[in-house]
C-alpha cells in the first residue's frame, strides 16, 4: 500500500516573514533546533526515568526545572502539554462542579473551555470597550466583590497578562494584589508573555502561572509552564494512591521528547531576549507609527502598544478590496510577493501582526511594503 506524504514539507521560515502573533515568539535557536533532532523520537528523555519526570538527571530535566523556577519567581513547576493544560489543572484541583470563578473579558478561548469541561460557572471582568478594550483594576475588583456578595464564595480568579486579540498588557501585580486581599487564589495566563517580557510570579502576587513554550519561549512544543506558590503545591502535585510516585494532576507524567528538550534548550536564549523587552516593544511602537502613516490604518487596544502583537483597523485595505480583481485576497496575495506571510487570506478589515524578533531593516521592510501595497492599489 502506497502513502501520500501529506504535505509535510515547511519553508515559510526559511523563505519569508512570518507576522503571524502566534509563531513569532516560538521560532527556534540553533541549539533548539538540534536538540529537536537528537530527541525527535518519541519518549526520547525517558532513558533514565525512574517513574518521576521532574526527577530525571539526564537529560538534566530537574536541573531544568529549578533554573525556570528561579526564572519565573515560584517555588514550584511543571511542564504541561500547553498554557491550556495548566489553566484546566489548576481549575480541577481547586474548583467542583458548580462553583464560580471569574475571569478577564479578553480571555482565551481555552480558558473558558478549563471552565466549562470542570463544570465551573464564569463571571467575567468587561473591557472598556472600542478603542482600547482594556480589563483596568478598577473594574476587576468592582466585578470580583460583586461576585462575591452574589456567589458566596468565589473559588479562583483568572487574569489574561497579555491577550491574543490587542496585546493588552494587564496590571497582574495591582489585579494579582485585590485577589489576594479577597482572600481568591489567581492564576495568571502569560502565554503571550512568558519568555518575551519577565515574569517574577510572587512580585505580582500570583498563586499561579502558566506559560506556552510554543507561543513564546522559542520550544517546537505543544508545551505549557504550570508554576505556583509553595502553598499549592501539596494540592496541585497530589500523588496517586495506587502509583506512589506519580502526580494525579499532572497524569503521571507530561511533555515528553522533542518539546521539553527544545524548551531546555532554548531557556538560555529566553533568559537572553526578555532583558531585551524593552527595545522590543519600542521597535513595535516604531512598527505601529510607520503603518498609522498609511491613510485609513489604525491601532487599536491600549497606546502607546506595550507588546509586540498589535492589532490595526485597515479599512482602507479593505475599500481597496472591494474594487480589486482578487477582492480581499489581494492583500495576502500582495505580502506573498514581497515574501511576507503571516496575514490570513481575505482579511483586509483588520489583522493581527507582530514584528517580534525581526531586524530592524526587516521591520522598516515589512512597514514599507504595507505602504507599497497601499500606494499602488491606489494607483
Amino acid at each position: 500500500m502506497e502513502c501520500q506524504n501529506y504535505g509535510l514539507s515547511r519553508s515559510i521560515e526559511r523563505e519569508n516573514l512570518n507576522l503571524n502573533p502566534l509563531q513569532r515568539g516560538g521560532i527556534l535557536p540553533a541549539a533548539a533546533r538540534e536538540a529537536l533532532y537528537d530527541f525527535g523520537d518519541g519518549y526520547s528523555v525517558c532513558d533514565y526515568c525512574a517513574g518521576r519526570l521532574d526527577e530525571i538527571a539526564k537529560p538534566s530535566i530537574n536541573g531544568f526545572l529549578e533554573d525556570l523556577a528561579k526564572f519565573i519567581n515560584v517555588d514550584a513547576v511543571r511542564t504541561v502539554h500547553g498554557a491550556r493544560e495548566g489553566k484546566f489543572a489548576v481549575v480541577h484541583a481547586l474548583c467542583k462542579p458548580g462553583d464560580t470563578m471569574v475571569v478577564d473579558g479578553n480571555a482565551h478561548y481555552t480558558t473558558h473551555l478549563a471552565a466549562e469541561r470542570n463544570g465551573v460557572n464564569m463571571v467575567e471582568v468587561p473591557n472598556t470597550g472600542a478603542p482600547e478594550y482594556e480589563i483596568t483594576p478598577e473594574k476587576y475588583k468592582e466585578t470580583l466583590e460583586n461576585a462575591i456578595d452574589e456567589k458566596g464564595e468565589i473559588k479562583l480568579a483568572l487574569l489574561t497578562h497579555v491577550d491574543g486579540d490587542y496585546g493588552n498588557l494587564t496590571d497582574a501585580a495591582k489585579i494579582g494584589k485585590i485577589c489576594q486581599d479577597a482572600g481568591v487564589p489567581v492564576v495568571l495566563n502569560c502565554a503571550y508573555s512568558m519568555g518575551r517580557l519577565p515574569i517574577d510570579a510572587k512580585a505580582m502576587n500570583m498563586d499561579f502561572v502558566v506559560g506556552s513554550g510554543h507561543k513564546s519561549m522559542a520550544a517546537s512544543g505543544p508545551i505549557g509552564v504550570l508554576g505556583m506558590t509553595a502553598e499549592w503545591e501539596e494540592l496541585l502535585l497530589q500523588r496517586s494512591s495506587r502509583h506512589a510516585k506519580k502526580e494525579i494532576e499532572m497524569l503521571g507524567c507530561t511533555s515528553r521528547g522533542a518539546p521539553i528538550a527544545t524548551l531546555m534548550a532554548s531557556l538560555p536564549y529566553v533568559m537572553e531576549r526578555v532583558s531585551k523587552w524593552d527595545e522590543e516593544v519600542q521597535q513595535a511602537r516604531n512598527f505601529v507609527e510607520k503603518m498609522e502613516e498609511i491613510d485609513g490604518v489604525v491601532q487599536v487596544g491600549v497606546k502607546p502598544t506595550q507588546h509586540d502583537l498589535v492589532r490595526f483597523e485597515t479599512p482602507a485595505f479593505h475599500e481597496i478590496a472591494q474594487k480589486h480583481p482578487r477582492r480581499g485576497f489581494f492583500l495576502y496575495e500582495e505580502l506573498k510577493k514581497r515574501k511576507i506571510v503571516g496575514i490570513k487570506r481575505g482579511q483586509t478589515e483588520w489583522f493581527k501582526c507582530s514584528v517580534y524578533g525581526m531586524t530592524p531593516d526587516q521591520k522598516d521592510y515589512v512597514a514599507g511594503a504595507f505602504h507599497e501595497i497601499a500606494e499602488t492599489a491606489l494607483d
